[in-house]
């Protein structure tokens, strides 16, 4: 029988919150073995942004979270801000430039991200176990965690280990199981920042064409301007993947086509009829995107008010998904480990002492451009002080 490694803490999982919580807890003088079940650490950051990272963002608030309990995010990431993340990068000399709306990018590779992280971990001596599979939790006193590498034995053990998205990089339900293994509620996960599918062929010939829109989902109150992107699929692009974290299926997505402008007041003040109306359109969108709403939209009359009704429903036209394309094209999962079983200063469980869950395997999930990042660096900050 293999002898047992005792450790202070082991953390599942070896992303983004992982190794900067295991980090954090080891330079605090604690004993961290952190495991990981592929052959490599962070591969998630190595492919965000383009390869170049979108490690945070300057605009960071509690309210670019989306939560069953909007409030729980608050406390960590008041204890951990993007400054302080910045102040991190700019101490380990990485270059990074702000792209849009405030989201800060590496200006060379993602790598130089995990490399920043691993140091961290070597200053404080984590023990990094890769290809630790077929992982075990039990507890009596302390955790007894058993894998493919070996078995350790901890006081305290933190779950990092993502959700169901991209599992084309080894994600896995490991967290929502050991969730339920320890009786922890869970709000059921689904995909987020994802393309969303539309069963409509006119619609969908228009693949390639891209627009700045103003998008929002049917019973939500928040707007993404940003730009819209028709797929051969249905509807990408960050306004409707924004939108799509809100999207229920069996409910609409609403899209504003030009955000702040009257398009048709030339028709108003001057011929009224269908080529007036698609030149109109053109003017302020892509011309095959602009002649497929001039079909859509020819009314029964031209009157004011049938001009008026039509104005109206460029800045508000539904579109219907029948789905999205699932976890494989998510850029998060939605959903996870219900907050109310935690406590929101230390990332721990309520009923469990010494189990904690950090990063996106908890009902936590940030808006696209850097926020869900900003979300693993604070749960785990908040988690590694409290270990």
């Amino acid at each position: 029988m293999a002898d047992t490694q005792r450790a202070d803490v082991v953390v599942l999982g070896a992303g983004a919150a992982g190794l900067f919580c295991a980090a954090l807890a080891a330079q605090r003088g604690r004993r961290v073995v952190l495991l990981e079940h592929s052959d490599q650490v962070g591969r998630k950051i190595l492919i965000s942004g383009g390869g170049r990272c979108n490690f945070t963002n300057l605009h960071c608030a509690p309210d670019r979270f989306l939560s069953h309990n909007p409030h729980f995010a608050k406390s960590a990431l008041a204890q951990f801000t993007q400054h302080h993340f910045i102040e991190l990068i700019e101490r380990h000399g990485i270059a990074f430039h702000e792209k849009t709306l405030g989201q800060l990018f590496c200006d060379g590779s993602a790598r130089a991200i995990v490399a920043m992280l691993l140091d961290e971990c070597a200053r404080g001596g984590v023990q990094i176990v890769l290809r630790a599979q077929n992982v075990r939790v039990e507890q009596s006193g302390n955790f007894r965690i058993e894998s493919s590498q070996g078995v350790f034995e901890a006081g305290a053990v933190v779950v990092a280990t993502g959700g169901l998205s991209i599992p084309k990089l080894g994600a896995s339900g490991m967290g929502y199981e050991l969730a339920r293994q320890f009786d922890v509620p869970l709000i059921l996960p689904r995909p987020g920042l994802v393309p969303l599918t539309i069963n409509d062929p006119a619609w969908t010939m228009l693949a390639g064409v891209s627009s700045h829109v103003s998008a929002w989902a049917e019973n939500s109150r928040l707007r993404f301007a940003e730009k819209l992107l028709v797929t051969h699929r249905g509807a990408s692009g960050p306004a409707i993947l924004q939108a799509s974290s809100y999207w229920h299926p069996g409910s609409a997505i609403y899209v504003d086509f030009a955000p702040g402008e009257h398009i048709l007041t030339p028709l108003l003040n001057g011929r009224r009829d269908e080529n007036s109306l698609r030149e109109a359109l053109r003017k302020v969108l892509p011309v095959r995107l602009a002649d497929h709403l001039a079909v859509r939209l020819q009314p029964q009359s031209w009157t004011n008010a049938a001009l008026n009704a039509l104005e109206a429903r460029l800045h508000a036209w539904r579109l219907e998904p029948n789905g999205s394309e699932g976890y494989e094209k998510a850029e998060v999962t939605v959903g996870g480990v219900d907050t109310r079983a935690l406590d929101s200063q230390t990332m721990q469980s309520r009923t469990v002492p010494g189990l904690f869950f950090i990063g996106e395997v908890v009902d936590v999930t940030g808006h696209l451009g850097g926020f869900n990042f900003q979300w693993a660096w604070s749960s785990a900050a908040a988690c590694a002080r409290a270990i």
